[in-house]
């Protein structure tokens, strides 16, 4: 068994925080959402991991490096141009050859990992299965349609009409056999070659294809949205503690902060669940719930809940609260002069505001 990431994509959704990052690189409770992706299918067992880069390739490779501080073994894989992720699976099929391979896009984050899903598979002797899961709005995703039988006949992309209401999430089972459709299907209107039509041609041609339908939560990080949702409930799962070089002095932390390695606080106030990121400096400050700080940011003579802000920023003297926002890196957030407001706002890596 092999794990294939696909961690091609911009991530334009995200402007303007992805200009200078690669959306797989954001973190959420203080780790990347593509480590996230690696542990997930690491701690199913899988160590033999390709991931396929795009333009963004050579961050990827400097973050990721060859897997081993994750005890994975990773190949890069390029990918020239977005040509789809059948197209991913296609330029693939050297990496993994005969193996059966789990397939995950790099910018999902799922609640319990996918150690039952990789187990199911291998003992099944199905060709595929799709992770699908209930949503409130089939009609904005690609949705299965059931036999009688609990197999998938059909794979609609946005229907009008659902015949369900069991959206894919981004995560697949194949075995060698999906090679043959990836070769066979041609380009969609939009010039690329489609997984769900590869996994339709399966369907089509007698291959077993199952559903394996998720209860518990997931998110796809496209937009700044799903970011700071995917942190709150990566949060709520994180085990806290407090780094023993952590300085606190004259602060009010509850049990469900996380500190880490060098951090100092100072007369502050932090409500968990929440991380604090190595040798950050809090001081004279509130960090409500659902924060992540990133390692090497000062945050003084300010409130934050619900931020995500990224390293080497500083936030200091605001009068609001800042709240529900996404901070780049080494974004200088500061207030000139005293006017009250409240500011939501989604910030590029070194920018400077100044609130005036």
């Amino acid at each position: 068994m092999k794990g294939l990431i696909l961690s091609g994509g911009k991530g334009k959704r995200l402007y303007p925080l992805t200009y200078t990052r690669a959306k797989q690189l954001i973190p959420v409770a203080n780790k990347p959402v593509l480590v996230h992706a690696i542990e997930s299918i690491r701690n199913a067992g899988v160590e033999e991991i390709g991931i396929v880069i795009g333009q963004t390739g050579p961050e990827i490779r400097e973050a990721i490096g060859d897997g081993a501080r994750l005890g994975v073994r990773v190949t890069y894989i390029e990918q020239p141009s977005p040509d789809g992720l059948a197209h991913a699976v296609k330029i693939s099929q050297e990496f993994l050859g005969d193996d059966s391979f789990v397939m995950f896009l790099g910018d999902n984050v799922i609640e319990g990992g996918i150690s039952k899903l990789i187990g199911d598979f291998t003992h099944s002797g199905w060709n595929s299965q799709i992770v699908l899961k209930e949503v409130k709005n089939p009609s904005s995703f690609g949705v299965a349609k059931l036999r009688p039988d609990g197999s998938i006949e059909q794979l609609i992309e946005k229907p009008k009409d659902p015949p369900s209401n069991l959206a894919l999430v981004g995560i697949y089972m194949f075995d060698a056999s999906v090679f043959k459709a990836v070769n066979a299907i041609q380009p969609s209107a939009r010039n690329e070659l489609e997984i769900t039509d590869a996994i339709q041609w399966l369907i089509d041609h007698g291959y077993s294809v199952m559903p394996h339908v998720h209860e518990g939560w997931w998110i796809d990080t496209g937009k700044a949205t799903d970011m700071l949702e995917a942190n709150a409930n990566l949060l709520d799962e994180l085990k806290p503690s407090i780094a023993p070089d952590a300085h606190l002095e004259n602060s009010d932390i509850d049990r469900r902060v996380t500190i880490e390695a060098g951090a100092h606080v100072v007369n502050s106030i932090i409500h968990g669940p929440t991380i604090i990121g190595e040798h950050t400096i809090i001081e004279n400050a509130y960090i409500g719930p659902y924060t992540s700080i990133y390692h090497h940011v000062t945050v003084q003579n300010c409130e934050i809940e619900r931020c995500i802000v990224l390293e080497h920023a500083e936030i200091m003297d605001l009068d609001e609260r800042l709240d529900s926002s996404l901070i780049g890196r080494n974004v200088s957030l500061k207030r000139k002069q005293r006017k009250p407001r409240t500011i939501t706002m989604n910030l590029a890596d070194h920018s400077s505001v100044w609130l005036v």
